[in-house]
């Protein structure tokens, strides 16, 4: 299955095998009450690459508990995807956030 794209948004894959050798850092997504719920699923989606189930479920956790791990990744590749999603929240207007920590 194909994630969804956001109109004119490309999502770049980063495939650095430096990136391998970085350790784990969990992806964390927080509640807001501003970001549509819709919206959160498509970032999950197109970013991380979540399955719609899977998505659905980290963003009713979200909801539900005030936070959320998306995934665990290597530093850089979590910094990079981070990145990507808060570029397509605010350029959509949104507060959303995510935030790192060690494994």
């Amino acid at each position: 299955m194909v994630a969804p794209s956001l109109p004119g948004i490309e999502i770049e894959e980063t495939t650095d095998e430096q990136a391998a050798l970085d350790p784990p850092y969990r992806v964390l997504i927080h509640n807001d009450d501003v970001t549509p719920y819709d919206f959160v699923i498509q970032v999950l989606r197109a970013v991380f690459h979540l399955s719609a189930p899977e998505a659905e479920a980290v963003t009713w956790e979200a909801h539900t508990r005030g936070a959320a791990v998306v995934m665990v990744l290597p530093l850089e590749e979590a910094k990079h995807r981070v990145g990507q999603a808060h570029g397509l929240a605010r350029a959509a207007g949104y507060p959303l956030a995510f935030t790192i920590e060690p494994e």
